[in-house]
């Protein structure tokens, strides 16, 4: 098990005796914008043959559903569609699949199209949870136990219904609000809509804020917008300037919205992202820096001495939800139990996307993995455990 990164800076200060040899513990590395160093596997402890296997298989196993994003989203979340207009935000073409092994800060295997920008569906909900995550670590969010209605002008209608008025910073980000009313064109019930017959869709069960999950675009959308509300600058210069620069990401990454999501604040013409891309839009970005995001969570939000994004928001993110004990803040998926992830401790998470896309994120072994475009299914699993079978120490 590695060092917690509290530990790691105390290493920094103190040697190590190991197997009777005085030893210093390196500083964790962070890459500089534009580079990535890599490593031999087995130099930072990894069975070569064994990592070469792992990569094969997830090379094997390309998600079948169409490349045409807007055609697989059809597929996918379509059933109401008929009665909405489809797409109201951009998609692409995706690559085959591609991904990227990061141990001990080092890159040590790298498959398929990497450079390649492509959309990372409900990925983008991570991303949108940090940026909320920004304004609480700021005070423009006190509490996230407060009435998202409290935070909105004279005028912004999210919250003014008496069913939505009591939905929570918290509920919103553990996608158990429960907000019921439609936004950019299309109505809560829309998104993996209930009941037997489109007559009875409109009419689901009601349910009290934070006593009921359920995976749900709009509200994600409902959290985008009133997060707009508190920064009143576009969410994707806000995560430019306080994480993806500071990072080192590329200037390729793009967070968008929908046609129909634009608004006017303070004079000035905006548009409210997306927070997944189940009627397209959302984060499109490649694997490089999927990697980094990912890498800077495993380094507990910090990156080379700057604390960029507060270890408390991310020890509320990864906290268990009392309705869903598998799902911290959007989108961190937890491996309660180990149950949707056998293979792997039960302290990592992953930030997942339709397609599949994700980052996987494993402090005990000091990986960072990002798989782009893997089989539904038990691909998944088999692939992380034949990856964390490379581990040797």
């Amino acid at each position: 098990m590695s060092p917690t990164s509290t530990t790691r800076r105390i290493l920094l200060l103190a040697p190590l005796w190991l197997a009777g040899t005085l030893a210093v513990a390196e500083p964790a590395y962070f890459p500089p914008r534009g580079d990535w160093q890599r490593a031999d596997p087995p130099a930072v402890g990894l069975d070569a043959a064994k990592l070469a296997e792992a990569v094969a298989y997830a090379q094997a196993h390309d998600n079948p559903a169409p490349r045409d994003q807007a055609l697989a989203l059809a597929q996918s979340f379509g059933k109401a569609e008929p009665y909405f207009g489809g797409q109201i935000g951009l998609t692409r073409e995706r690559a085959p699949i591609n991904g990227l092994v990061i141990r001990r800060g080092k890159v040590v295997a790298e498959w398929g199209d990497t450079r390649r920008v492509d959309m990372s569906h409900s990925i983008t909900k991570t991303f949108l949870s940090t940026v909320v995550g920004l304004a609480w670590q700021q005070g423009l969010i006190r509490s996230t136990d407060d009435r998202a209605v409290d935070y909105m002008p004279p005028g912004v209608e999210l919250f003014a219904s008496p069913k939505n008025a009591p939905i929570t910073w918290e509920h919103l980000l553990r996608q158990t609000s429960d907000w019921q009313g439609t936004l950019w064109g299309k109505p809560d019930w829309a998104d993996r809509p209930v009941g037997k017959t489109p007559e009875d869709w409109p009419n689901r069960p009601l349910n009290a804020p934070g006593t009921h999950y359920k995976y749900n675009d709009v509200r994600v959308n409902v959290l985008a917008l009133a997060a707009l509300q508190v920064w009143r600058r576009p969410l994707p210069e806000v995560l430019r300037e306080q994480v993806m620069d500071p990072i080192g990401a590329s200037g390729r990454w793009r967070w968008h919205g929908y046609d129909n999501s634009w608004v006017e604040l303070d004079g000035q013409r905006l548009q409210s992202v997306s927070g997944g891309g189940h009627w397209g839009g959302g984060m499109f970005i490649d694997a490089w820096d999927l990697a980094r995001f990912g890498y800077l969570f495993l380094r507990q939000g910090e990156w080379n001495g700057r604390q960029l994004v507060s270890r408390d928001w991310i020890t509320k993110a990864r906290a268990p939800g009392p309705v869903n004990a598998e799902y911290g803040y959007c989108n961190w998926f937890l491996n309660t139990g180990r149950k949707a992830l056998p293979a792997a401790p039960e302290s990592s998470v992953t930030f997942r996307g339709n397609g599949q896309n994700i980052v996987y994120i494993d402090w005990e072994n000091d990986v960072v993995a990002v798989v782009r475009w893997i089989d539904n299914g038990p691909a998944l699993n088999e692939f992380i455990g034949r990856l964390l079978g490379a581990v040797r120490g």
